[in-house]
């Protein structure tokens, strides 16, 4: 019950998160502000906690979603915290090592975290032209 509560104050953290780059207020005659900066590194450092959280409940609930050498994720709670944060940042911020690869479901849940990796920039250099062209007129 408790981790089932925990994945979806997670999922609604996540998407809180990514929303707020969306709705932050225009400020007058600066183009790209330190608040734009520190907002987006605040994404990336919620998604990659959350979808973090996201492939270890799921593994302490007996749905292996990460293989590390061929084998399911294993160990203390630490190293299998330690393996599930590592394998987001990785699939967050780049294309992979291989050294950790999805399964089942992980392989959907990684596809949408690496969608969201490649979006975020995306969205930030989009809303800094909106504002922008609101200031110019």
């Amino acid at each position: 019950m408790v981790p089932l509560f925990l994945l979806a104050i997670t999922i609604v953290g996540l998407i809180s998160s990514i929303r707020s780059l969306f709705m932050t207020k225009v400020s007058k005659k600066q183009y790209i502000s330190i608040e734009n900066v520190v907002l987006l590194f605040l994404v990336y450092v919620t998604v990659l906690i959350g979808f973090g959280i996201i492939y270890m409940v799921l593994d302490l609930n007996n749905f292996p979603v990460l293989n590390e050498d061929g084998l399911p994720v294993s160990g203390v709670f630490t190293e299998r915290l330690e393996s599930t944060m590592y394998f987001s940042a990785i699939t967050l911020l780049s294309v992979g090592y291989g050294d950790i690869t999805p399964i089942g479901v992980g392989r959907w849940i990684a596809i949408v975290e690496a969608l969201i990796g490649y979006t975020i920039p995306m969205a930030f250099v989009v809303k800094t032209v909106i504002n922008i062209e609101r200031n110019e007129s």
